[in-house]
């Protein structure tokens, strides 16, 4: 028999209904343990010292100190992967983009009632992201750079009709935002597909829209495309692009989930294969599994340009790794280059 190396789990909630919940979900598994859980931050810091953990479960509502603190002092002193555990609403968005720049590696949305119930329906959600916790690259802090500083572009763009398309996942929050900061207020228009609860998706975009030149926007039905403005997918929906003579719009659906997630980004890649293929560059960024990398690879035969984040500057290599290894991408690069890239195909 072998020997499976067990993920070391601590769990961090004042709750004991959160507490026990969590324990027995990663109870059914054979490659997470939990070493121990921890009502507040202070115990939290003292089992970490002595049990070593490979991945945190944090709370951000935590008596003594809030989650938010504690995760800034132990990416300073004593980086450890982390998931945030985070209330579904919109104070709860807030702090858990915080925790995000902050190098969290990903969240779990829990329910403000029927807890337990709830929570054990995305069993293997919390455990997926566990595991890719305990194999991410742990990011701290960094400033970000003032949007006053994109880049502006020296000519006007011959091609208007062009297309950004970005997929992502873990870690795609903070991706997204360093991406967007580079761009242009006159760059041609995005749509993102981004795997997020919609409580979190509307937040995420008023977010964004207060850190870049341009006008970020929550995805509807009937918004026509725009140079200088980006179309998120709402979290609950996925995002298709649609044309009628000279103008896309987007077009949100209810239709099942594809490859577990809605919104999906190969459900927002395949629709504008059906537009102008050759007008739109597709980027993967950062992201736990797989989705987007057949519509990615489906677009670059249809005649787009496809870019995907490299494996150094990703938190996850899943889903850009999974389109590099399909053949489906043209250039791999480092985060902090892909804007720039994009702004050289303007022209």
């Amino acid at each position: 028999m072998t020997n499976i190396k067990k993920i070391r789990l601590l769990i961090v909630d004042d709750s004991a209904i959160v507490r026990q919940v969590l324990s027995e979900i990663f109870s059914k598994t054979d490659d997470i343990e939990v070493i121990g859980t921890a009502i507040d931050p202070l115990i939290a810091r003292d089992k970490i010292k002595r049990l070593k953990p490979d991945v945190l479960t944090l709370d951000i509502e935590m008596p003594r100190m809030d989650g938010i603190t504690f995760l800034a002092n132990l990416m300073r002193l004593r980086p450890v992967p982390v998931v945030m555990v985070s209330t579904l609403t919109e104070k709860g968005a807030e702090a858990t983009f915080k925790a995000l720049e902050l190098g969290a590696i990903d969240f779990v949305a829990k329910p403000k009632v029927n807890v337990k119930t709830e929570l054990a329906k995305y069993a293997e959600d919390i455990c997926a992201k566990v595991r890719a916790a305990a194999a991410a690259r742990i990011r701290t802090a960094s400033p970000l750079k003032s949007a006053e500083t994109a880049v502006t572009l020296a000519t006007p763009r011959k091609n208007l009709r062009q297309i950004i398309a970005i997929g992502s996942s873990t870690g795609g929050t903070e991706a997204i935002k360093e991406l967007l900061v580079g761009l242009p207020v006159d760059s041609p228009p995005v749509v993102i597909t981004q795997h997020i609860p919609k409580t979190f998706s509307t937040a995420f975009a008023q977010r964004l829209n207060g850190m870049c030149e341009l006008t970020v926007l929550e995805a509807n039905t009937g918004m026509q495309l725009k140079s200088g403005h980006v179309y998120l997918a709402p979290g609950d929906r996925h995002l298709l692009v649609v044309k009628k003579g000279a103008i896309f719009s987007c077009v949100l659906n209810d239709g099942p989930a594809v490859n577990r997630h809605k919104p999906s980004v190969d459900v927002m890649f395949r629709s504008l294969i059906e537009c102008a293929p050759k007008d739109v560059h597709a980027v993967m960024l950062t992201g736990m599994g797989s989705d987007g990398a057949e519509g990615m690879l489906d677009l670059l035969k249809a005649g787009a340009t496809t870019t995907a984040q490299d494996e150094a500057s990703s938190v996850v290599w899943g889903m850009p790794g999974s389109a590099v290894k399909l053949s489906a991408v043209q250039s791999v690069l480092p985060l902090k280059k892909i804007a720039g890239h994009l702004i050289a195909q303007y022209e």
